[in-house]
């Protein structure tokens, strides 16, 4: 059974953020909040009688601020973040194969899908997998800072989440062409960077991207690294 996250955007950065919660509950998880859209984010859960049980990271992120941080202190919820992506004031650091539960017996199953950066994490819910920077559509995240590393990518988006079954929903860290979800059978056969190609000329592919660093690169990273209450934008 598919159920359908709650998608949220930020123009900014052009980041989604997702909150997930089930029937028979009220409890709810969301994933990669954007630190201006705190009160946003607040109002959708009064709004749909929930109340937020873990604020999930993939990584620490580099071209925004998280609300983690804010979300907690408001909420009361506990923030789970990847254990290799140096963000200690987290409550729980998060390692392959742990598993998230929340509500009526609901289960977040933790996949470590380095790459992007080192800790990248990628979340699979009830046939869901949210994987933050690591596959886009039709794309994937960079490769050149944060210990990232295009053969760790390579390697976790065709080893773990191709693997995953054709029909699971593949929802985005972020997008720039106006798309929104995929399926990983798409992906595996169409995207643009990873589909028919080998680790060698993926690794070309990448190293020839030159792209330029993000422009909230040194404010973002250190403040995501205390779940964004360092600095806000």
């Amino acid at each position: 059974m598919n159920l359908n996250p709650i998608q949220l955007f930020d123009a900014e950065s052009s980041t989604f953020t997702y909150i997930l919660s089930a029937p028979g509950s009220v409890d709810a998880v969301i994933i990669d909040p954007v630190d201006q859209h705190c009160e946003r984010d607040l109002s959708h859960l009064r709004r749909l009688g929930l109340k937020l049980a873990f604020i999930l990271e993939t990584h620490a992120h580099a071209d925004h601020v998280t609300s983690a941080g804010k979300l907690r202190q408001i909420t009361g919820a506990k923030a789970a973040v990847p254990s290799g992506c140096g963000i200690p004031p987290a409550e729980i650091q998060l390692n392959d194969g742990d598993v998230i539960r929340f509500g009526d017996g609901e289960e977040i199953h933790v996949l470590h899908t380095p790459g992007h950066t080192a800790g990248s994490m990628s979340y699979l819910w009830r046939g869901n997998v949210f994987t933050g920077d690591t596959l886009l559509i039709d794309g994937c995240g960079r490769t050149d800072f944060q210990s990232g590393s295009s053969g760790d990518l390579y390697d976790s988006v065709t080893r773990k989440l191709f693997a995953l079954p054709a029909d699971t929903r593949m929802w985005p860290g972020h997008d720039y062409k106006g798309q929104s979800v995929s399926t990983i059978g798409w992906e595996k056969l169409h995207n643009a960077r990873l589909a028919n190609r080998s680790r060698e000329q993926f690794a070309e592919l990448m190293a020839g991207l030159n792209l330029p660093k993000p422009k909230l690169l040194e404010i973002a990273v250190p403040a995501n690294q205390n779940l964004g209450l360092v600095h806000s934008i």
